[in-house]
């Protein structure tokens, strides 16, 4: 397997975006990954991802997640196949189901369904479009013209274009049996968040699983992990609302402190199949230039 270890700053203002791709590019970081962060001041993924790899030549850029279902996946297909053609090999489309904050849900309105009844806002519809607009999406990345009559989306004859010379691979977030089982039937890879190495294991076996079912397989150097890093101890109220949100997990196996740390519980994942990081800093952009020199000496020479 091949060890690839990217960044995720979450939050980055349009202000700094500029400097911040160019020091990645100059350190020859693996990969910038975008957060959907709608309502901060963060830079949209999409538009983040299209400025980033038009101003390199080599660093990957990812969406670590962008939300599905509330996108028109037509034009998702369409946006992403543009990209795929400008800079092969270097685009990285991370999917998942909902945007992290409740508050943003309602800018993702779920599409009408057949006889005009727009579906209730529940996980489970929420979990019906995503499924839909994940097939009209590959479907569009892979085929000249498609026509396609589901429940949410309807369209014949339909193509975004000249296609991508090499398959667009589709990644999905998520950690629930729900979102497990969808990775296995649908997805290319899977980019966990906030799970031990234990849960990650548990986590590649039932996709594994779910894959085998439906006559697929995920390919085994497609699983990765969001890392959180601190580089000192987390204040009391963090650690409170890690163990609230994650009871049986210590918070140590979701959030190390040091190098150290970081490179031993890496190396834990590893273990169990992960191979593919994204680390984000627990620091304020400040201290991003001296994170950015140290990850470059500590964590680099770990890929493979």
């Amino acid at each position: 397997m091949k060890v690839r270890i990217g960044i995720g700053f979450g939050s980055v203002a349009p202000a700094g975006f500029a400097a911040l791709v160019d020091r990645l590019e100059k350190l020859e970081i693996d990969s910038l990954w975008l957060s959907e962060q709608l309502s901060t001041p963060a830079v949209d993924p999409l538009a983040g991802m299209a400025f980033a790899l038009g101003r390199t030549s080599r660093l990957k850029v990812g969406s670590g997640v962008a939300v599905l279902p509330g996108r028109n996946p037509v034009l998702l297909a369409k946006q992403l196949g543009s990209l795929a053609l400008l800079a092969p090999r270097r685009v990285l489309p991370v999917l998942g189901l909902a945007p992290g904050r409740p508050e943003d849900r309602p800018a993702y309105p779920l599409p009408e369904g057949r006889g005009g009844v727009r579906p209730a806002g529940t996980a489970g519809r929420r979990g019906a479009v995503f499924d839909e607009a994940l097939d009209v999406l590959r479907r569009l990345l892979r085929e000249p013209r498609v026509t396609f009559h589901g429940e949410f989306f309807d369209f014949t004859d339909v193509g975004i274009g000249e296609l991508p010379t090499r398959p667009l691979d589709i990644w999905l977030g998520g950690a629930a049996p729900a979102a497990l089982r969808r990775i296995g039937r649908f997805g290319d890879g899977w980019l966990a968040s906030m799970v031990s190495p234990e849960q990650a294991a548990a986590g590649i076996a039932e996709i594994q699983q779910a894959a085998v079912a439906a006559g697929r397989r995920i390919d085994d150097d497609h699983f990765g992990l969001s890392l959180r890093v601190a580089f000192a101890p987390p204040p009391a109220n963090a650690l409170a609302a890690l163990r609230r949100r994650y009871p049986d997990v210590d918070p140590s196996r979701l959030m190390p402190v040091g190098w150290a740390a970081a490179r031993e519980l890496i190396g834990e994942y590893l273990a169990v199949g992960v191979s593919k990081f994204v680390v984000h800093p627990a620091t304020t952009p400040d201290g991003w230039p001296s994170f950015l020199d140290s990850f470059a000496a500590e964590l680099m020479p770990l890929e493979s």
